[in-house]
């Protein structure tokens, strides 16, 4: 039975955003309690780094294993695979007492994500056909997914300051306690029935070893300069070696006839480049809060929820715009203004700065212009494709966005260094990169397709 027909919209809906909300929330939660973390197991420089690394590496690599599962073994299933791995592995990472424990849980807890995301999206796009009501909820999925990660630093603050470091894990695991029942309860698979279901597994080692070493290179080329690029190159190479086993698999991890689908290859190109500047507006402007203004990491996070707000307001009102006007128009129109509020934070940033002049205006217009761009982005990418490729094509959105952040994080990180000794120079360089990136993104969505109303 198709899951159109069979699971309620509401319940689709409610799982997919909350599964997402928690897998954006991870990447960036445990980033306040990095310091806590150190002193509570010991850890040095390098173990830190990969509390973060391992569960960024491991979720960039599975995503698109994931993402053809669900539609190979069905979405309830493989929702509740990664949710129950993911779970599981938070309790592992928040009651672990050595750095090696916690470092395998947050693999663990990569794997998982990777699972959940791209199912997350496949059951929106699968319950709700394609129109208003998919535009709408994808809005919703899209704004509450962002919201995870805008509120990860005052999340993480907040359990750290009041309770322990170990809560930045251990608060997944009621909240995915009370997912698991909603998803018992009322999800239905979407397996599609025509055919015994056999997973690439081929294509599948090729993508997710090369996915992972690709992340894993661009993160050492930040912190190692050239040693990265071994790590990087063996990645480019087994990638190209997995789009070659796909061209002759006859059931394939992806199907490379996927991306004739204009909407679906522009929409990713466009997805990538997009997230490689949007990367600026978390990780940079809380740097700037807090090594330039002297924010705590609560108040910082505080801060941001003008942000989170503006973003959930361009998504709320992007489907109504929709309806209305060409969804390339609104993608224009919010792209533009995302790049000019990167463009004006590279301006007004000093060290003198004030909450007000420096930080609300320029961020309240990047994230509002994010938030009407987001919407037709995905909605873009998404359409046009089969339903029983659902979960392979929101692997592929999620991939896109993945590693657009990852190459978005080095390239500006790069710019940043360059710029000279005073960290509020390169601050504001890394901005004005991240327009002229953001820019360059926006003008690929005059190439996606027009849609009929």
């Amino acid at each position: 039975m198709a899951v159109r027909a069979a699971t309620p919209g509401w319940a689709a809906l409610l799982a997919a955003s909350i599964g997402q909300f928690l897998v954006v929330l991870d990447v960036s939660v445990v980033n306040v309690a990095l310091p806590e973390v150190r002193s509570g197991l010991g850890l040095g420089v390098t173990g830190l780094q990969w509390v973060v690394n391992a569960y960024v590496v491991t979720f960039a690599g599975f995503l698109l294993l994931g993402g053809r599962a669900a539609d190979l073994f069905g979405r309830k299933r493989v929702f509740l695979l990664g949710l129950g791995l993911f779970t599981a592995a938070s309790l592992a990472a928040g009651v672990a007492q050595s750095g090696g424990v916690l470092i395998a849980a947050r693999a663990v807890q990569g794997v998982g994500a990777a699972v959940l995301a791209p199912v997350t999206l496949s059951l929106v796009t699968a319950t709700f056909p394609e129109g208003a009501a998919r535009t709408r909820a994808i809005a919703l999925w899209t704004a509450v997914g962002t919201a995870g990660g805008a509120t990860g630093g005052l999340v993480g603050g907040l359990l750290t300051d009041h309770l322990s470091w170990r809560w930045v894990f251990l608060i997944n695991v009621p909240v995915g306690a009370a997912v698991t029942v909603v998803a018992v309860r009322w999800l239905r698979d979407g397996r599609d029935g025509g055919g015994r279901a056999r997973l690439d597994l081929p294509g599948a080692v090729l993508v997710t070893t090369g996915v992972g070493l690709l992340a894993f290179g661009i993160g050492r080329i930040e912190s190692h300069g050239w040693a990265g690029l071994v790590p990087l190159g063996t990645g480019l190479a087994l990638l190209a070696a997995f789009v070659a086993v796909e061209a002759r698999a006859a059931q394939p991890l992806v199907r490379l006839a996927l991306f004739r689908v204009r909407s679906v290859a522009v929409g990713n190109l466009a997805t990538l480049v997009i997230m490689a500047g949007g990367f600026a507006l978390w990780y940079f402007l809380s740097l700037y809060m807090q090594n330039v203004l002297g924010y705590s990491a609560v108040r910082a996070g505080v801060s941001f929820l003008p942000h989170t707000l503006g973003i959930i307001l361009g998504s709320r009102l992007a489907p109504m715009l929709m309806e209305r006007m060409d969804a390339r128009l609104l993608a224009g129109a919010g792209g533009l203004m995302a790049a000019a509020g990167f463009a004006w934070q590279s301006v007004v940033m000093d060290a003198g700065g004030t909450f007000l002049g420096s930080v609300l205006g320029p961020g309240a217009t990047m994230a509002l212009g994010f938030g009407l761009l987001m919407t037709p982005l995905v909605e873009a990418a998404t359409r046009g494709a089969p339903e029983r490729e659902a979960g392979a094509v929101a692997g592929l959105v999620n991939t896109s966005r993945t590693i657009g952040g990852a190459v978005g994080l080095t390239v500006l990180g790069a710019a940043a260094a360059a710029s000279g000794p005073e960290p509020v120079d390169g601050y504001a360089t890394a901005f004005l990169v991240a327009a002229l990136i953001t820019a360059a993104g926006t003008g690929l969505v005059a190439f996606l397709p027009g849609r009929g109303r």
